[in-house]
């Protein structure tokens, strides 16, 4: 599990490898992490945290924007990302999802969420709907995949 240094003043990332301030927002997004990688059985090594649009594999070479995701998650044997995540230091609102919902826009994942200190909301776009539809919870791995492939 990610630890503290001595100082508090960082906080160890296990899926980047490395010690990162510990800012508010970053200890919402280690706190996520953690709870996905050890509780959720979301696999490391699909998780990407903190990078550009423009350095995801599938967004190479296109026009993004000049933004930086939370969290994202690959899943296995599907074309695009599985779950996009916005983190948030504060009471998740509207913004916060149209935030997501923006950058989803982008980056095209089959699901996206925003994540608080003890809250999620999780979304998906309904197309018979035309909009996207959120529910109070982050699935385990094996449930957005589930979900994916019927």
């Amino acid at each position: 599990m990610g630890s503290s240094s001595p100082n508090r003043e960082l906080v160890f990332d296990e899926v980047r490898k490395c010690w990162v301030k510990a800012t508010p927002e970053e200890r919402v997004r280690q706190k996520w992490l953690r709870r996905m990688v050890y509780q959720l059985e979301y696999p490391k090594e699909l998780l990407v945290v903190e990078k550009e649009l423009k350095e995801l594999p599938h967004l190479k070479g296109m026009d993004v924007p000049n933004r930086r995701l939370d969290i994202l998650c690959y899943g296995k044997g599907i074309e695009f990302p599985l779950l996009l995540i916005e983190c948030k230091d504060e009471r998740l609102s509207a913004r916060a999802l149209d935030q997501v919902i923006g950058y989803n826009h982008h980056v095209r994942a089959c699901f996206v969420a925003a994540v608080g200190h003890e809250e999620a909301q999780l979304g998906y776009f309904n197309a018979d709907e035309k909009k996207y539809v959120f529910y109070s919870v982050l699935p385990s791995f094996k449930e957005l995949m589930l979900w994916v492939k019927r």
